[in-house]
């Protein structure tokens, strides 16, 4: 967990101010902030796009009776690329758009699910299980249970 935080906060920022300080030094200041600014917007836009779709896939999987899995896996790429997207730098909006354009996010989930089973050791996946309840022989029957309230009296025909 110590290197993944090192790397974090320390060497990706380091890679963000390098390529923020080329690209500068290559197109100007004015011109890079602009870029930047225009980055920012973009990759809300696209977050918020991808993210309805994803959300939209995700109801459709469960109305379907299907396990959401590739949803949730989607739905967390899209999340990190668009946390992603919206830090000032250059590098981790490469990597965040990777995880919001479909065509890449797919290679990106598949990776994940191959990390996940190498590291988790996963037996079995829910979606393989039947979607229906066997038909019933008492449809129409609902069980329940009636509560009184202590200072009100029982409906008239039930009893004490």
């Amino acid at each position: 967990m110590v290197p993944g935080l090192i790397v974090a906060f320390i060497v990706v920022p380091i890679i963000e101010i390098y390529v923020l300080i080329r690209v500068g030094t290559w197109i100007g200041l004015w011109p890079t902030i602009a870029l930047l600014l225009l980055d920012g917007f973009a990759g809300a836009w696209l977050l918020k796009r991808e993210g309805r779709k994803t959300w939209a896939a995700f109801n459709n999987a469960l109305r379907a009776g299907r396990f959401p899995g590739k949803e949730v896996a989607d739905g967390a790429l899209v999340l990190v690329g668009g946390t992603l997207l919206l830090t000032p730098g250059f590098a981790t909006d490469i990597v965040g758009a990777l995880f919001l354009l479909p065509p890449t996010r797919s290679l990106a989930r598949r990776l994940l699910i191959r990390i996940a089973r190498g590291r988790f050791g996963i037996v079995g996946v829910l979606g393989d299980l039947p979607t229906r309840r066997p038909p019933s022989t008492d449809e129409g029957v609902i069980d329940g249970e009636t509560v009184h309230r202590r200072d009100e009296p029982p409906p008239a025909g039930l009893g004490t």
